[in-house]
C-alpha cells in the first residue's frame, strides 16, 4: 500500500488496516490513532515521532521498525515480531506486549510504565534508562540485556530469566524477586531498598555499593557475594548464607543478622559500623564474565 493511499483512507475514517504491507515506508511523524495493523507487514518501516496511541499491532511483523520518540500508549503488540526494532524515547505507558519477540531491540529512555510484557522475549535488549515501573515482566526473558540505570520499582519479575543481565545503578525499590536466580546479574550500585529478595540466589553476586536498606534477604544465598561498601541498613538477613561474603565497608546498621552467619563471613569484614559508610564511585566496573565494561 502506498503512503498517500493509507493517509487518504485514514482521513476518510478507515481504521482497519489488518494484513497490509507497508514494509520499508517512511511514516515519520504521521498521526494514525486507534488503527488496527494486526498481522501487517511493517518490516523496516520508519514511524519515528508518529502518533499511534490505542493502536493494534498484534502478530504484526515489525523487525527493524523505527518507533523512536513515537506516542504508543495503550497500544497492543501481542505476539508481535519486534526483533531489532528501535523504541528510543518512545512513550509506551500501559502497552500490552504479551508474548512479543523483542530480542535485540533498543528501548533506551523509553517509557513503558505499567506495561505488560509477560512471556515476552527481551533477550539482548538495550534498556538504558528505560522506565519499567510497575511493569509486568513475569516469565519474560531479559537475559543478556543491558538495563543500566533502568527504573524497575514495583515491577513484577516472577519467573523472569535474568542470565548475565546488567542492572547497574538500576532503581528497583520495592521490587519482588522472591526465589529468583540473580547469581549472574550485575547489581553494582543498584537501588534495591525495601525489595523482597527472600530466597534469592546471589552466589558470587555483584552488589558492590548497592542500596539494600530495609530489604528482605531472608534465606538468601549470598555465598562469596561482593557486598563491599553496600548499605544494608535495617535489612533482614535471617537465615541468609553469608559464607565468604565480601563485606568491606558495608553498612549493617540495624541489620537483622544471624550470629552464626556473621562468623561465616570473611574475618574482620562483618563488623557492624557505628555510622553509615561513604559510597565513593570507581572510574569503571568490569567483570570478565560480563560482556561489557561500563564507565561510572
Amino acid at each position: 500500500m502506498q503512503l498517500s493511499h493509507l493517509l487518504r483512507l485514514y482521513e476518510q475514517g478507515e481504521r482497519d488496516f489488518r494484513g497490509v504491507d507497508l514494509s520499508g515506508l517512511d511514516l515519520t511523524g504521521v498521526t494514525l490513532i486507534g488503527v488496527d495493523f494486526t498481522g501487517a507487514n511493517l518490516i523496516g518501516v520508519n514511524l519515528k515521532r508518529a502518533f499511534l496511541t490505542k493502536s493494534i499491532f498484534d502478530q504484526a511483523k515489525l523487525n527493524w521498525a523505527n518507533f523512536s520518540y513515537a506516542k504508543l500508549s495503550d497500544s497492543y503488540f501481542r505476539d508481535a515480531e519486534l526483533t531489532k526494532a528501535v523504541f528510543i524515547g518512545a512513550f509506551m505507558i500501559n502497552c500490552i506486549l504479551l508474548g512479543a519477540r523483542i530480542s535485540g531491540a533498543d528501548f533506551s529512555q523509553a517509557n513503558l510504565k505499567k506495561s505488560n510484557l509477560q512471556r515476552s522475549n527481551l533477550s539482548g535488549v538495550n534498556g538504558y534508562q528505560v522506565n519499567l515501573r510497575e511493569a509486568n515482566l513475569n516469565d519474560a526473558n531479559l537475559s543478556w540485556g543491558n538495563f543500566l540505570e533502568a527504573r524497575l520499582s514495583k515491577a513484577s519479575l516472577q519467573g523472569t530469566s535474568l542470565i548475565d543481565v546488567n542492572l547497574q545503578r538500576a532503581l528497583m525499590k520495592k521490587v519482588d524477586l522472591q526465589n529468583v536466580d540473580l547469581s549472574r546479574v550485575n547489581l553494582v550500585e543498584a537501588k534495591l531498598s525495601e525489595a523482597n529478595l527472600e530466597g534469592v540466589n546471589l552466589r558470587q553476586g555483584k552488589l558492590a555499593r548497592s542500596r539494600l536498606n530495609s530489604t528482605n534477604l531472608t534465606k538468601a544465598n549470598l555465598t562469596e557475594a561482593d557486598l563491599s561498601q553496600a548499605s544494608l541498613e535495617n535489612a533482614n538477613l535471617t537465615g541468609a548464607n553469608l559464607t565468604r561474603a565480601h563485606l568491606q565497608g558495608t553498612n549493617l546498621t540495624g541489620t537483622i543478622l544471624d550470629p552464626t552467619e556473621q562468623s561465616n563471613s570473611n574475618a574482620n569484614q562483618s563488623k557492624v559500623p557505628s555510622k553509615p559508610v561513604n559510597f565513593p564511585k570507581n572510574k569503571s566496573y568490569f567483570d570478565p564474565s560480563m560482556a561489557y565494561d561500563i564507565a561510572i
